[in-house]
């Protein structure tokens, strides 16, 4: 859209521009804006701005510029406790300092995130659950089923794997043949499932999953095609470190592979990153290229630790666990969601706008309520349920 700008104070264009840029995050050019369809026209970013004191004085016939659209920046006791801990680092310098990032032209330097001063909220939920707590009224949210026998249990658990497939599909999480989900089998829990190499996230289903050993050997499930071996090695590691742990997760989506190359863990910025406060998550800061020995595997699973729901693999990707393929599924588009926040906002700290972090109290409060087990499970069933309706339970089969 061609456009000619009056900005009180006596800004200049390239002031006006920065403060589109870090505000709606489209691309600019000297005198060219590219308008998201989201927000529709300048006049009505005007309205989303009016303390920036920005004005537009339109020419006439103006040339309009709209690119196709882009997606929207979209059961245990509570503890009443709250660890502390450091402040996290500044945004990575490659952000900042890159000679070939767009964002150098701009002026004003990197300032390192900080916690404010916040309401004291209470926080009145000592003796109940999380589904308690955050189901109002007389009906509690169901959590987690029981089952009457293995057979019922082992059925239910790779519909749900089938369907936490299908859900990655729509993410965007499918990258040729890579990434895997297992789930240690309720009965001989020295054996995981887990999906065949060289099938589509989209068409998985139930049927389709292989039953392998902690050993390597395949003993059950579908033999038309075989697991993937950097996928066994890493989840076998997993399972045989983490007992408690039933599903493991990872693949190579976009925004996880991105945020993995600067080697840091993720910052309390939003509600959503606290599921992954303290030791709840960790970074594999090495990378051995494909994993094809057992080497790489055990040292993923080191890295995870005995209480971590995740991992960021450096130059690699994103690794979650769970009681239930559920809350793997689920932490693992949570985590990568948080990644792609972690990335917006490290390129608008790199131009000058200071991080505001979630207090360690608050982080910790949400970590109690969020990351529980039975709250993740409940989460996804919203995936699920969709699934379930768009395919007419055909990941079931």
């Amino acid at each position: 859209m061609i456009y000619t700008a009056f900005v009180s104070g006596a800004l200049s264009i390239e002031h006006l521009h920065l403060h589109l840029r870090l505000c709606l995050l489209p691309s600019s050019a000297e005198n060219n804006l590219t308008v998201l369809p989201k927000f529709g026209t300048l006049c009505v970013i005007e309205r989303f701005h009016p303390p920036s004191g920005l004005t537009f004085i339109w020419p006439p016939n103006p040339v309009l510029s709209i690119h196709s659209a882009v997606s929207p920046l979209p059961a245990k006791p509570i503890s009443s406790t709250a660890p502390r801990h450091t402040t996290p680092t500044m945004a990575p310098s490659a952000v900042a300092n890159d000679a070939e990032s767009p964002v150098t032209e701009v002026r004003g330097a990197a300032v390192a995130p900080k916690e404010t001063s916040h309401t004291k909220h209470g926080h009145e939920l000592v003796g109940k659950t999380p589904l308690q707590a955050l189901s109002h009224g007389d009906v509690v949210l169901a959590g987690i089923p029981a089952f009457p026998d293995f057979a019922s249990k082992r059925q239910w658990q790779l519909e749900h794997m089938a369907a936490a497939f299908r859900h990655w599909a729509r993410e965007g999480y499918v990258d040729g043949m890579s990434g895997h989900i297992s789930i240690r089998d309720p009965e001989y829990h020295d054996a995981f499932w887990t999906n065949p190499l060289g099938r589509h996230f989209g068409l998985l289903k139930a049927s389709d999953m292989i039953l392998v050993n902690l050993d390597g050997a395949v003993v059950g499930g579908n033999r038309s095609k075989p697991p993937n071996t950097a996928g066994f090695l890493i989840h076998a590691a997993v399972h045989k470190a983490r007992p408690d742990v039933h599903a493991v997760c990872h693949s190579h989506s976009l925004h996880g592979k991105a945020w993995s190359v600067f080697g840091r863990r993720l910052e309390m910025l939003t509600q959503d990153a606290c599921k992954f406060r303290g030791d709840a998550h960790s970074v594999y800061n090495s990378y051995g290229g494909v994993v094809l020995g057992p080497e790489e595997g055990e040292a993923i699973a080191k890295a995870l630790g005995p209480r971590g729901k995740g991992c960021i693999l450096r130059n690699h990707g994103l690794l979650t666990v769970g009681e239930t393929v559920d809350e793997a599924a689920f932490l693992y588009t949570s985590m990568e969601r948080s990644c792609r926040v972690q990335l917006l906002a490290e390129a608008a700290a790199a131009n000058g706008l200071e991080k505001v972090l979630i207090t360690d109290e608050e982080a910790q409060f949400n970590f109690d309520v969020e990351s529980d087990p039975e709250i993740c499970y409940c989460e996804f069933q919203v995936y699920y349920d969709l699934e379930d309706e768009l395919t007419n339970g055909a990941f079931k089969k």
